[in-house]
């Protein structure tokens, strides 16, 4: 009894620590996208500002082509956080169903447990009915 319960402590271990992983991720993500849309905000208002939105052209403002890159940069990582964060979700998934089904196992022997002793209390109970009877 005391190895699942040690078992039980793990897999719940498991499960909270694929779960922190998972909400990093996606916290990284987020702070990815924040960042390129900051970006896209600072390239309008520098075109806006230089009043040329070419980047071909060849008085296109330098901080704008800098910022267009960075930001292309922060897409392309959260892009690829994509892959990370399913695959943390596949393992927080398994991990969880590992989880549910050491605890399900510990409810019916803690069940069976409980019917048996209900059992011996029963026949405890006939015995003494039984004696008084007698």
């Amino acid at each position: 009894m005391k190895s699942r319960d040690t078992l039980i402590r793990l897999r719940r271990f498991q499960v909270d620590e694929k779960r922190r992983r998972v909400a990093q991720i996606e916290m990284m993500m987020a702070d990815f996208n924040r960042m390129a849309a900051e970006l896209d905000r600072e390239v309008a208002q520098e075109e806006a500002r230089a009043g040329i939105s070419d980047p071909a052209h060849f008085a296109y403002p330098t901080y704008a082509r800098a910022a267009t890159g960075r930001r292309d940069n922060m897409r392309q990582s959260a892009a690829a956080l994509e892959g990370q964060l399913a695959e943390a979700k596949a393992e927080l998934g398994e991990v969880f169903e590992e989880l549910k089904k050491v605890e399900i196992l510990e409810d019916r022997e803690r069940s069976a447990e409980r019917a048996a002793e209900a059992a011996r209390e029963q026949a405890e109970m006939d015995a003494i009915g039984l004696r008084a009877r007698a």
